[in-house]
């Protein structure tokens, strides 16, 4: 049993650290079977802090210590005191040299945090507070030393060793070992520490900044993915040269370093000149990667080279302001992408994220404001809501001031507090103050959580040519914050008028003119906008590009959405409004079939669909994006209290008969869309797979054996992971035997590699039908599942447990049973991952009483164990609601 909760700790109580830590040396004795690890340390204590005789307080844990030596003199053991989390020296001088000399067993590290093996080789990964795994050390952000590293380890089974900075010093020692020293003249916390040795091939190519400055450029796979690394280097020189031409951002070091990893927690770490990454954003080749996997990899390695200044070089002064550095450089990267493919369907892709998980995230026991009161575990804290939530308050800034004043806040930011340690109020004030601009009341999406809603009314009066709109804006309770101030909103919007024409909006009082696409500050809880002079009744496009992270609630028929769907100057609005339109007939048909009624789309709705299927003026990724239906954790959103069965039932029906209505259509879009030539990664190529893959899934949705036979054919011809992938989910949608077949081809031409491997996992996983869990149970016995392996556990598990609502949600509760026992099986050997599969429980009241008590009853067996800070702090939340 549990014998104490972890410690809650709160934003208010920060205090700043009694000591600095000026100069970092460490030197790492890499072994077998430990590694012994002496930091030299140049200590002083904080002036800004009133405390002159305060201890030293140094973090540490699963450390074995050796030796405490102050100013050259080796302490005795009665003169400090050690616990399971702490090293205390009383008595110290105002000035010193600490020496620490400890031992750690990095073989035995499967939390994946601190120094570990992956694959034979070592690596770090110390974000947030992995450090104190290391050595003992003041492991918080705020305390920036300049870092001095050595690496010792075997010349033959690590030849390559790598810290942060530049490298200074190499040699061979007598002993059949070899050292490298690297230094890096930034002064960074110890978050950003990185270390990395093994056997490993090195990918190199350069960059000339803007300056004239050359810049060597390394990426470090294992030998056997040597020839995976074109594409991520090309993303490292695009990235590089998009922040010097956007923020006027040049890389500072002589080299910079990526290192693809298989297993690592995270997507990817931003180490000073060293990034460790996930395999899975670095590696890619045509036959073993899709066009997703390839935008993604470009993607995060535009997001952690971005660290170097949002985050590295302007860092967060505590853990609460995490998203001062992941929400700005999330936003950065989103901008990016944005201008590497198409804007639009960037937009799409990045708002459907949003709202089905950081609405979800809002609207349950964990939500949190995008700058967090208060934590338990700050691991937990690594979430939609701090990265994805805090791109759009970015955004807001951006659309608030205009791009050029965003960038005149940018720069002040880096002048003010280059090499500082500071927060969220930082940021703010520099973007206000560059442009002379109020922003008090707009600090409140830092500090109150909830998705705000915005209310529209209009009247229209056909005599005067006056159109208003009455707007009101009001947010939800959220645990600790029942009743919330107003929000500074900027609701872009334009008005359609019956041609299909943007209108121009003239507020009353306003001279001659008027923009036809206009930003509106909502400010207070109800306020009123009248315009004049318009020709007729307009259609309001409310909250053009989505900017601002609301939900919008308008009075919208069906006809008024086709009219928007077809004629909205916004591509995103035209987008939403199909969303809106489709998510209007899936909820009367969920409606349906809890009332058994029969099903049937209307004529209209069809008829929308198979207008954007046939129009060829639409690029075909942002036809793809329109014509997928929403998905069931959209829906699920929509309803008090969610019926995953009746849900699943009427998308599907919904699917197949869009499939049949509309077969021919289909066709030809899956015969009119193949690529020409081998396989190119550009957005209209990956555009034109999109496509016909989405047109393939629907054909394979018919109940003839017709789609089967051509996804069938595709699976087998396919000359790229991307048309490999489309159709082996497509044959996963039926029951036909090519799917058993293609399943047991495509793990025997894969099984050696290991990240196309989690996709034919991640396939079975997320099969919505009744034989799947005994199907996950069997693959969790397969010789290729590994729990130690985070990539693998979120195909297989994670793939079940949230991308497959009616397993999970199996209403005789087998599907919470599995959950909860892989759940107490990961904590013991990875806490961060199994916190992240444990949120599947936080909004169990969502459900009905019979699935309630059975999520409540895994809920409390998994706190009757002794669990892990990063699990308990979600189980407690999730049962107090």
């Amino acid at each position: 049993m549990k014998e104490a909760s972890p410690r809650t700790i709160y934003l208010k109580d920060y205090q700043p650290s009694d000591f600095l830590i000026e100069r970092t040396e460490l030197r790492f004795e890499l072994g077998e079977e430990s590694t012994r690890v002496t930091a030299r340390l140049q200590l002083r204590r904080n002036p800004a802090t009133a405390s002159a005789d305060a201890p030293l307080v140094l973090d540490g844990e699963d450390l074995e210590l050796h030796a405490v030596r102050i100013d050259g003199r080796e302490m005795q053991a009665q003169e400090w005191l050690q616990d399971a989390n702490s090293l205390t020296l009383a008595g110290v001088p105002d000035a010193f040299e600490l020496e620490i000399d400890n031992r750690i067993k990095p073989q035995e590290n499967t939390r994946l945090e601190g120094l570990y093996k992956s694959s034979g080789n070592f690596c770090t990964q110390c974000e947030a507070e992995g450090f104190r795994r290391i050595t003992y050390y003041l492991d918080r952000p705020d305390v920036l030393s300049v870092f001095t590293t050595t690496v010792v380890a075997d010349a033959t089974e690590y030849p390559v060793l790598l810290s942060n900075g530049n490298p200074v010093d190499t040699g061979r020692l007598d002993d059949g070992r070899h050292y490298a020293t690297w230094h890096d003249p930034f002064p960074k916390p110890s978050y950003l520490f990185a270390l990395v040795a093994g056997r490993l091939a090195c990918h190199s190519d350069r960059f000339i900044t803007a300056s004239g400055r050359e810049v060597e450029l390394r990426i470090y796979v294992e030998a056997h993915n040597a020839d995976k690394c074109a594409h991520a280097m090309e993303s490292v020189k695009k990235a590089m040269r998009w922040d010097e031409t956007r923020f006027g951002l040049e890389y500072d070091l002589d080299i910079y370093m990526i290192v693809a990893v298989d297993d690592f927690n995270m997507g990817a770490m931003e180490n000073k000149g060293l990034n460790v990454f996930n395999s899975q954003y670095v590696l890619a080749r045509p036959d073993t990667a899709t066009d997703d996997n390839y935008e993604h990899i470009e993607g995060v390695i535009a997001h952690e080279y971005f660290h170097n200044w949002t985050g590295n070089r302007v860092t967060c002064r505590d853990w609460f302001q995490l998203s001062l550095k992941e929400g700005l450089t999330v936003f950065r990267d989103q901008s990016f992408t944005a201008e590497m493919t198409s804007g639009t369907v960037k937009r799409i892709a990045d708002v459907r994220r949003l709202r089905t998980h950081q609405f979800a995230e809002d609207a349950s026991p964990m939500a949190h404001p995008v700058r967090p009161p208060s934590y338990m575990e700050i691991n937990n804290f690594y979430t939609v809501t701090v990265y994805e939530k805090g791109a759009e308050v970015v955004r807001m800034y951006e659309t608030l001031l205009g791009r050029d004043g965003f960038r005149r806040g940018m720069d002040l930011y880096f002048e003010r507090h280059d090499g500082q340690a500071v927060t969220t109020d930082d940021f703010l004030a520099a973007m206000a103050d560059a442009n002379g601009a109020d922003l008090e009341q707009f600090r409140r999406w830092y500090d109150q959580a909830g998705t705000p809603v915005v209310t529209v009314e209009d009247t229209w009066e056909p005599e005067s040519g006056r159109y208003t709109l009455r707007l009101s804006q009001s947010c939800p309770p959220t645990p600790g914050q029942p009743e919330k101030l107003p929000f500074l909103i900027p609701l872009r919007m334009g008005l359609v008028g019956p041609d299909g024409v943007d209108l121009p909006m003239r507020l009353e009082g306003e001279g001659d003119g008027g923009a036809t696409d206009r930003v509106f500050r909502l400010t207070e809880p109800e306020q009123t906008l009248c315009f004049t002079g318009l020709p007729a009744r307009p259609v309001p496009s409310l909250n053009r590009g989505f900017s601002a992270p609301v939900r919008v609630t308008f009075d919208y028929t069906p006809t008024l959405l086709a009219f928007l769907a077809a004629h909205d100057g916004d591509p995103f609005n035209r987008w939403d409004a199909g969303e809106r339109l489709a998510l209007t007939v899936l909820l009367d048909l969920v409606e349906d079939v809890r009332a058994g009624r029969e099903l049937a789309l209307p004529a209209g709705f069809v008829e929308a669909f198979a207008a954007v299927l046939s129009d060829t003026r639409l690029e075909p990724n942002l036809r793809a994006d329109m014509l997928v239906l929403p998905g069931e954790a959209w829906l699920a959103e929509q309803f008090e209290t969610v019926d995953p069965d009746a849900i699943h039932a009427a998308r599907e029906y919904a699917r197949r008969a869009l499939a049949t209505e509309l077969e021919a259509q289909w066709l030809a879009a899956y015969h009119g869309h193949t690529p020409e030539g081998g396989y190119r990664y550009t957005p209209e190529e990956a555009g034109r797979r999109a496509l016909r893959n989405l047109a393939l899934s629907y054909l394979a949705a018919l109940d003839s054996p017709a789609g089967a036979r051509l996804a069938e054919t595709q699976f087998r011809e396919a000359d790229n992971m991307t048309d490999t992938m489309g159709a082996l989910g497509a044959l996963m949608l039926t029951d036909d035997p090519a799917r058993g077949l293609a399943l047991a081809a495509f793990y025997e031409r894969w099984q050696d590699d290991s990240l196309v491997l989690n996709k034919w996992f991640g396939l079975q996983a997320v099969r919505q039908h009744p034989d799947t869990l005994a199907e996950v149970e069997r693959l969790l016995a397969h010789p290729a599942f590994s729990l130690g392996n985070p990539n693998r556990v979120y195909a297989l598990l994670g793939g079940f447990m949230m991308g497959n609502p009616t397993g999970f949600h199996a209403a005789d509760g087998s599907g919470y049973r599995f959950a909860a026992d892989q759940v107490l099986a990961l904590d013991a050997r990875n806490p961060q991952v199994a916190a992240r599969l444990v949120k599947v429980f936080s909004r169990w009241r969502r459900f009905d009483t019979e699935r309630q008590a059975l999520m409540r009853t895994e809920l409390e067996r998994l706190k009757g164990h002794d669990l892990s800070p990063d699990v308990y702090e979600i189980v407690s939340k999730s049962l107090e609601g």
